[in-house]
């Protein structure tokens, strides 16, 4: 009889273990996928900020100091390794776009090019994708890290390697917005 409880208090031992690390295992893959869609969106804009930096140096050739910020800022983001280095970059790519942005500003002809609307229309575009995955990924490594510190779940993750996961943030609190231009 002892046996028989023993096994079963095993058993239900088992099937919790197994139980907690495969949420783990949910949590952490929904923590992989959605910086996985964060990832593609910040490579769309990369491939478009090229495309509107050779439009608006088609217009506003004396503008070099402007153009050679945002390359080096398109390159820093693109390079950056952790999440935290990765959002600062994204933070002074998008300064750096304010900037081309506001050169624009200055050349009329620029700005009613329709090559350069349909450019910032689709950055506006991606820009507000980005958010939304930001927010998403936000969101499950925010489910992800509570799991990995609730009891008695915080046990198997410390045993089995899950470590708590940044947070993408942009520099303030406030909802960080497509760079605008004023027409």
């Amino acid at each position: 009889m002892n046996l028989y409880i023993a096994g079963g208090l095993a058993l239900v031992v088992i099937i919790a273990v197994v139980a907690i690390y495969n949420r783990l295992i949910q949590k952490k893959t929904r923590v992989d996928e959605s910086w996985s869609d964060i990832d593609v969106q910040l490579k769309r804009r990369y491939d478009l900020i090229p495309n509107l930096v050779e439009t608006v140096k088609g217009y506003a050739t004396q503008e070099k100091t402007v153009f050679e910020e945002v390359t080096k800022a398109r390159s820093a983001a693109m390079g950056a390794g952790n999440i935290a280095d990765k959002a600062k970059a994204e933070n002074m790519l998008s300064d750096t776009l304010k900037s081309l942005f506001a050169v624009a500003e200055s050349y009329p002809t620029l700005r009613s090019s329709e090559n350069f609307q349909k450019l910032q229309d689709e950055l506006t575009d991606t820009e507000n994708k980005i958010e939304a995955a930001r927010r998403f990924y936000n969101g499950n490594v925010r489910e992800f890290n509570i799991a990995v510190q609730v009891f008695p779940s915080n046990i198997l993750a410390r045993f089995f390697g899950f470590r708590l996961r940044e947070f993408f943030e942009t520099e303030s609190t406030e909802e960080k917005q497509a760079p605008k231009v004023g027409f």
